[in-house]
């Protein structure tokens, strides 16, 4: 049985062809999308976790091989922390955010693992840990699928970016890819094919195409955006071989995930004393507070919670004139809870394509905190992001020589209005049309699976 499988940076979906017809499985609490989330009581057991659920008795072997070490640590913080063997201990997708949110300062958890995999200079035993993260998703993600479906699915193809980093590019897709394609071997995939995501969000689009057109395909994914600018409609749509078609393609790593934290940094954490004053005048440094939300970045993450920024933060509450509002921030520091942070701007701006103003309840991270953010605050945090977002497609435009009949845009950010907008004020009267923002990438995946191993 073969699936399309859409390791998202947001949200995962595998979809398959059932009774001739794309469907997309049930796999986060009956529900066909699972946010890309993991909490583990102690991250030494997700290597263990991996070791005992490879189904293939080879791979099985040579892993428990290759992380013995891990495997024997694993077994001692078992000890240590008197965690029963019969006691689940990681999480997934909403479960996972579930058991973060309930315990913020204990336990492991890593929320958009696809945004590192591209990260440069990472280490081995960094390289090794993405591999086990990755991995253990998969093989949740597929048991859950091969549940709903009551069938084993042993092809896929997997959506990649058109590129996972803008710096450094060729290498990053190489690790990625690299990593990508031995996890889904160890989860239990016998043949392992990549697409590029936004080629696939616009396959199901094609198939209504009556007249060939030119169409830029614009998908704001949460880590990255992709533009590609293809030949579609009745004359391609059949044809196994599309890099002809493909005359323009950009992408970078700026996507909803990037929205999420220019909102939080400029309107949440303000009220944890960004901006505040210094008793000799200054403002307080913000460098760690943008640590602190971006979240996607390895490096910022491992300066949040260094014992340096320990000892700044400690200092400078002997500096500021509003230690209520510091103390708040080393608070929410210690209990691990920026990524309770980040989960409130998402909140907000999905909440924002609807209506014109947030109200934000923030009382589990501070009593009684809360905020109200407007469509227009929104929009001016964005505007950097967003403007990264609209050169992306002018890139893909030039590459092509050629002017796009119509915009096709997809992903979860994709919804707003103040995206919509941007793209209609950079590109003039060509017409804009939505696609599935949450599953066309899945969909799309599905029907290219379907053409090479059906």
């Amino acid at each position: 049985m073969y699936a399309g499988f859409d390791y998202g940076t947001s949200n995962c979906a595998v979809g398959v062809v059932d009774n001739n017809t794309i469907r997309l499985l049930a796999i986060g609490n009956n529900q066909v999308l699972m946010p890309s989330s993991l909490y583990a009581l102690e991250r030494e057991l997700i290597c263990e976790y991996v070791g005992q659920q490879i189904p293939d008795d080879a791979l099985q072997q040579n892993f428990l091989s290759l992380r013995a070490p891990a495997m024997a640590q694993a077994r001692s913080v078992r000890t240590e922390y008197d965690i029963r063997p019969e006691e689940q201990s990681i999480f997934f997708g909403q479960d996972a955010f579930d058991q973060y949110l309930s315990m913020p300062g204990e336990g492991y958890f890593l929320k958009s693992p696809k945004s590192f995999l591209g990260a440069s200079g990472l280490r081995s035993e960094y390289i090794q840990f993405f591999e086990d993260i990755v991995t253990a998703m998969m093989i949740n993600i597929k048991q859950r699928a091969e549940t709903d479906l009551g069938k084993t699915i042993t092809h896929t193809v997997i959506g990649r970016p058109v590129n996972f980093q803008g710096m450094n590019a060729e290498q990053s897709n190489r690790q990625a890819i690299a990593i990508l394609t031995l996890s889904a071997q160890r989860a239990g995939f016998k043949s392992v094919e990549f697409l590029f995501e936004p080629i696939a969000a616009g396959l199901d689009f094609e198939a209504r195409l009556s007249d060939d057109k030119t169409v830029l395909i614009v998908d704001i994914g949460g880590g990255t955006t992709d533009c590609a600018m293809v030949r579609m409609g009745p004359s391609h749509r059949n044809n196994t071989e599309r890099q002809q078609d493909f005359i323009g393609h950009s992408g970078e790593r700026v996507g909803g995930n990037d929205l999420d934290i220019q909102l939080a940094g400029k309107h949440l954490m303000p009220l944890f004393g960004m901006h505040s004053s210094l008793k000799n005048g200054l403002l307080m440094p913000t460098a760690t507070y943008w640590d602190a939300v971006r979240t996607n970045d390895v490096g910022a993450q491992a300066n949040f919670n260094s014992q340096q920024t320990e000892l700044r933060l400690q200092q400078l509450m002997l500096d500021t004139t509003e230690p209520e509002l510091l103390r708040r921030f080393i608070t929410l520091r210690d209990k691990k809870q920026n990524h309770h942070i980040l989960r409130s701007a998402e909140q907000a701006k999905i909440s924002l394509s609807d209506s014109s103003r947030s109200s934000l309840d923030l009382n589990s991270i501070v009593t009684g905190l809360s905020c109200t953010i407007s469509r227009n605050q929104f929009a001016h945090a964005i505007e950097r992001p967003l403007a990264s977002i609209t050169d992306l497609m002018t890139e893909a435009i030039r590459q092509a020589a050629v002017q796009p009949d119509l915009i096709y845009i997809t992903g979860g950010s994709a919804k707003s209005p103040i995206i919509r907008q941007a793209i209609e004020q950079k590109l003039g009267t060509i017409p804009v049309v939505d696609g599935d923002h949450f599953g066309s990438v899945a969909t799309g995946l599905t029907a290219w699976a379907q053409r090479l191993f059906s």
